[in-house]
């Protein structure tokens, strides 16, 4: 479908109380539902439990695909949904069923999980009403408007990457009751661990409400991740039993304590997967408006999940941005992350960073200035777009990822790449007119290996998933220190530590926004899963009692570190020349000698060795690494009257260059006024 200029929505013309959904008022409820296609639609009503449907009443046309009636005397608290008749040919890309019970895609509260069935997906006339098998929306009065304040997260900050319901599952502080939901981020022992860390934000893996993929549960297996969405606003009923108000007071609390909140959101497909999927929300009303379809009616696929949401569509704008406006007015969130975002952007099929959905959104008032980023890959054509999306939107940078896994992992001729990496990665960001980096450095994700797995297993290890270990990607750039998986041996586990040591003080080291996934920072393993999306267990449940504390306490200062120098979260692109005002450079790339690197140096294939100086006239900054497995002497450029004194001590002691740096490791070196050095030494003077 062509999207032409003029059907833009115009920023700040609507407000925001959405046209769609359960809209209660004073004598009742106006039920409006959007659908070009649809003969027919109604809204049921159901009792208090939710178990009976009550009464059937037909919504009226109210033209250009709206449908609605206002019903009197009913309150907040009615439990309703849709149902919608017209042609039915799926291979068409047709699906009307008055069978099937539509979630109404505004609702802002359901009354109990999703739960696959295979009578959802049944043809028309061979199935049963499924009323009984689907929650009911909630019609709801929502609660005041938060505030709309800054959000606290700046980039160049941590962004603490969780799985809700992981998270908390074996914390022996948290009340059972309270475990795995989103009020427990709220509890003083996860707050005070995330302060410590120097979290800027928290980025909530998704928390609407869910349904598990048609092969799990035969596998006795169910979604842990949440990425399989069918209701955008309702929250999930196992994270948040309190619904919205148990979000909304979660992020006032992670805000008392400087800590801002980021929704990871899923507007790329839905639950609704293929042409086999079940009918549920969207499928039901109008599939071929809400999916993107062939010319001959079988659904695109995009994703990778059967289906594809048409956000070139302007209905599907509308339910994205109401969406993204009910999250910031009613719970106060900072921002968004965006999965498989190039969907987002795609028009005909073809990704265009001025896309009216992304460009609407960088234009609404309430929208505009809040924390965006975009996972800028999805499995379409031309489905890579690393780099691409608007400024500010900031990007998950997978190049970053492999480039630094590459480096530890002894790649030969890394160093230049590792060095780019460390400098905000220009050759991605650095577009015309652009300055500063929009890059989110990460090398360890919800997908893929744990960081501490990625030092001690080779080959992914998920025969757990039942797919005979065919799924997750083959090519981790992981390594295994000589024995695959757990080992009794000291050597090799003294390693691994080390690895674990010397990748987090790189992602420390970096400029651009950092991500930690939650458990990174203690030693989390899920075994070598790489893919452990099906793991809602102690495969993926954060093991506090056996976290590493040698590792979380490493983690935490280097943190304290990067908060105390500002060169290591400024944004700003390094490039080898003096800041304004200043006489350093902002950025020197030494050898091992101290000398600056030659171009035979950059192209030296066994160099493993580097020095990033970060400039400054008062105080710089240098971060040695040795990528080598052999010890190394490092020599530093010295000034008259300033010392060079270590910024932060390792694990095993190793904290200076008065001695051959070990290998496999990172050292911070920071300068200061010799004067100032020696007070620090002797503060009495004696």
């Amino acid at each position: 479908m062509m999207v032409k200029q003029e059907d833009r929505i115009p920023a700040g013309k609507r407000p925001y109380r959405p046209r769609f959904g359960g809209l209660v008022g004073n004598d009742g409820i106006r039920f409006a539902a959007w659908s070009s296609a649809a003969s027919r639609l109604w809204v049921s009503i159901f009792d208090k439990q939710g178990n009976t449907e009550i009464d059937r009443l037909e919504l009226q046309p109210e033209g250009e695909g709206v449908h609605a009636l206002f019903v009197a005397g009913l309150a907040a608290g009615t439990r309703y949904g849709f149902r919608a008749d017209g042609d039915y040919a799926p291979e068409n890309g047709f699906w009307f069923d008055p069978d099937k019970l539509l979630v109404d895609p505004y609702a802002v509260e359901i009354d109990r999980p999703y739960v696959y069935d295979v009578r959802l997906a049944a043809r028309r006339g061979e199935g049963t009403d499924t009323a009984p098998l689907l929650p009911k929306a909630i019609a709801a009065t929502l609660p005041r408007v938060v505030p709309v304040l800054s959000p606290l997260f700046q980039p160049g900050g941590l962004i603490y990457e969780v799985p809700v319901r992981a998270l908390t599952m074996l914390h022996p502080d948290i009340p059972k009751p309270q475990r795995g939901t989103i009020a427990a981020l709220a509890h003083p022992a996860i707050v005070e661990h995330l302060k410590k860390l120097g979290v800027g934000a928290v980025e909530l893996m998704p928390v609407m409400a869910s349904i598990d993929e048609r092969h799990l549960p035969p596998l006795g297996l169910r979604n842990a991740w949440g990425y399989n969405p069918v209701t955008f606003m309702a929250l999930d009923p196992r994270l948040a039993p309190g619904g919205l108000a148990e979000l909304r007071q979660t992020v006032a609390t992670l805000r008392g304590a400087g800590i801002g909140v980021i929704l990871d959101l899923v507007f790329n497909h839905t639950g609704e997967s293929d042409r086999l999927g079940p009918t549920l929300s969207l499928r039901g009303l109008d599939s071929r408006a809400y999916y993107r379809h062939w010319p001959d009616g079988s659904l695109i696929n995009d994703t990778g999940t059967g289906n594809t949401v048409a956000c070139d569509h302007p209905i599907v704008w509308e339910i994205v941005l109401d969406t993204l406006r009910h999250f910031v007015c009613h719970a106060g969130v900072d921002g968004f992350r965006f999965d498989l975002a190039p969907v987002l952007g795609r028009v005909d099929g073809a990704f265009d960073a001025a896309a009216p959905l992304l460009t609407a959104i960088l234009d609404d008032p309430l929208l505009g200035g809040r924390v965006l980023i975009a996972e800028p890959w999805d499995i379409g054509p031309d489905g890579y777009q690393l780099g691409n999306f608007p400024p500010p939107f900031l990007e998950w940078n997978d190049r970053y990822r492999d480039d630094i896994r590459r480096f530890w992992r002894g790649h030969s001729g890394m160093v230049g790449a590792l060095a780019t990496r460390l400098a905000g990665s220009s050759d991605v960001f650095a577009k015309p007119g652009q300055q500063t980096s929009r890059s989110v450095n990460f090398i360890a994700a919800h997908d893929g290996m744990t960081l501490a797995d990625i030092v001690a297993y080779e080959h992914k290890h998920n025969e757990a998933n039942g797919e005979q270990n065919r799924d997750g990607h083959d090519d981790n750039l992981s390594w295994n220190n000589g024995v695959e998986g757990e080992t009794g041996d000291r050597a090799i586990v003294t390693d691994r530590f080390d690895d674990w040591c010397a990748l987090l003080a790189t992602l420390f080291a970096s400029r651009g926004t950092i991500m930690l996934t939650a458990g990174d920072e203690f030693g989390r393993t899920q075994k070598g899963n790489n893919n452990a999306y099906a793991q809602d267990n102690e495969i993926t449940w954060l093991d506090w009692a056996g976290r590493d504390q040698a590792l979380e306490q490493y983690a935490v200062l280097l943190a304290a570190m990067r908060r105390s120098v500002p060169a290591l979260s400024d944004t700003r692109f390094l490039t080898g020349e003096p800041p304004p005002g200043s006489e350093n450079p902002d950025a020197v790339w030494l050898t091992e000698t101290g000398t600056p690197l030659d171009e035979a140096g950059w192209r030296d294939p066994g160099r493993y060795r580097l020095v990033m100086m970060l400039g400054s006239d008062d105080c710089r900054l240098a971060v040695v690494i040795n990528g080598d497995r052999r010890a190394c002497m490092f020599t530093l450029p010295e000034r008259d009257g300033f010392r060079w004194e270590p910024a932060v001590e390792t694990p095993d002691g190793a904290a200076g260059i008065s001695r051959p740096v070990p290998g496999r490791t990172v050292i911070f070196m920071i300068e200061h006024e010799a004067a100032l050095v020696q007070i620090k030494e002797n503060p009495s003077g004696k």
